[in-house]
């Protein structure tokens, strides 16, 4: 009810004052989404958070100029390899496509990419990974670089929406004894993302 209430406004509202309501619509989106995402490292058997950890969680606030529109166009007889990893071991991954984008003002590209264990089990078999650095690694967001995720299902006509407000820090981002994967250097963007999760700042 609250939802078709919602949309009647939308359609009645003036012109003028629908990319104000679509971007309230937008923020209350993103809070929902890092809500969720809180609650996921209180289900996790092996969270490095626990409930006091969880609210040192940090972000930047929704921005709509980090929700972006992707050329998106697969690796042709992609060859498995192995991606490093913090702890020093490795795991099986194949680069399914490249995503080509514009973001503060430059042309960028991200691998997406395929981890070959998840392929193996049905419920995760379509899921796709992108690890990426940026500028503002070190300073307001990990040192490490960060994570985004998606499913094949998201990319639609050779397009894909990449949306850097929900970049997530890798569970090295909060304590030790995590395989965390080091983004590949063609993931290093020459740009500053200042948008998603911040540095931990329970340290």
């Amino acid at each position: 009810m609250v939802r078709q209430l919602a949309l009647v406004l939308c359609f009645l509202a003036p012109a003028a004052l629908l990319p104000a309501q679509n971007s309230q619509n937008y923020a209350r989106e993103i809070r929902l989404h890092r809500r969720h995402y809180k609650k996921e490292f209180l289900k996790e058997e092996r969270s490095p958070l626990d409930k006091k950890g969880v609210k040192k969680l940090r972000f930047f606030p929704p921005d709509e100029s980090y929700r972006v529109i992707c050329t998106f166009e697969r690796t042709p007889e992609a060859r498995p390899f192995d991606m490093a990893t913090y702890s020093g071991i490795t795991k099986p991954y194949v680069q399914y496509g490249t995503a080509t984008f514009t973001l503060n003002g430059r042309q960028l590209q991200l691998g997406v990419y395929q981890s070959l264990r998840l392929r193996e089990i049905p419920m995760y078999r379509d899921y796709l990974f992108i690890p990426f650095k940026d500028l503002s690694n070190g300073e307001a967001t990990y040192g490490g670089g960060r994570y985004m995720d998606i499913r094949m299902d998201d990319i639609k006509n050779g397009e894909l929406m990449l949306d850097f407000n929900k970049a997530y820090n890798p569970y090295c981002a909060y304590s030790d004894g995590y395989n965390c994967p080091v983004p590949p250097v063609e993931n290093h963007l020459e740009t500053e993302v200042n948008a998603g999760e911040k540095s931990f700042g329970g340290h």
